[in-house]
């Protein structure tokens, strides 16, 4: 697979038209509107857009690189790299981490997500990806494992259909990109509301967000989360709870929280993280 384009050298860092992180839960559309995806392709630049691709989370790096390659490809990308790293020396290559210094947007595939850090996280490649996002320099988004890595503490793996426990979910470093969010993916469809109270119950300072399939939490530079996709969004606010059993529980046993707040956002609605206030789509 080509890995690179064009010859046109890039002296100076291009603006991304719109900065953002898109968190998505997964599964997105490849196939027929590809709103999500176009949503990227724009806040990259559309067709100024230089795009860098990390597929580290997968097993299959090439092929799943490639597919999304073709993608932003056929939306007409203006460059498209593949940064395949498979090793730590890798997210120290010369070559990628002068590509992400001239980039538009970095887009991180699916797989596992603790694959994904312990390939990338603290490497040069990935320092140099947050530093640009932190800057409002580049549009940043991730699917699946991609988006589980977003927070501080990221969840690693755990069950679903159960009630919340301790045993239910298991929690690790993330990448630290948006650090006050704890991010779970492929959210409803896999029946996971459980896992994220089991993980917010231990880190209450936290906010909780659930990503449907097809769905993402869009992340602009005025602090605010709207939502894009056929399903939802879900928030959890610990901030006000007056009683957990947590730190009491072991195992299996049944956690207990009182007085948390949960919202569940559809297409178009946001939410503010300053104030912590939902605005409904008109």
């Amino acid at each position: 697979m080509p890995q690179t384009e064009n010859q046109t050298q890039v002296t100076d860092r291009p603006q991304a038209t719109k900065t953002a992180i898109l968190v998505i839960g997964g599964a997105e559309d490849k196939v027929h509107g590809k709103e999500i995806l176009q949503t990227f392709w724009q806040c990259a630049g559309g067709t100024d857009a230089i795009i860098g691709i990390i597929p580290s989370a997968s097993r299959e790096p090439a092929l799943i690189g490639e597919r999304y390659y073709r993608i932003f490809a056929d939306m007409g990308a203006k460059e498209i790299k593949v940064l395949d790293v498979r090793d730590r020396d890798g997210g120290r290559d010369s070559a990628y981490l002068h590509y992400v210094e001239n980039c538009t947007g970095i887009f991180m595939t699916g797989g596992d997500q603790l694959r994904l850090c312990g390939l990338l996280a603290d490497t040069p490649l990935m320092n140099l990806v947050v530093e640009r996002v932190r800057a409002q320099e580049i549009a940043l988004a991730g699917t699946s494992a991609g988006a589980a890595v977003m927070g501080h503490q990221m969840i690693a793996g755990g069950s679903s259909g159960e009630c919340p426990n301790r045993a239910l979910v298991d929690l690790a470093m993330g990448l630290g990109i948006i650090p006050e969010v704890l991010v779970d993916q492929h959210f409803h469809n896999r029946n996971r509301l459980a896992r994220l109270l089991s993980a917010i119950s231990a880190h209450s300072d936290l906010l909780g967000v659930g990503i449907d399939e097809d769905t993402c939490a869009m992340f602009d530079s005025d602090r605010n989360l709207q939502v894009l996709g056929r399903g939802t969004v879900t928030i959890v606010d610990a901030r006000d709870i007056s009683y957990t059993n947590q730190n009491q529980v072991h195992g299996a046993d049944p956690i207990s929280i009182h007085n948390l707040k949960l919202h569940v956002l559809r297409y178009g609605d946001r939410y503010n993280l300053e104030g912590h206030q939902v605005i409904a789509s008109s």
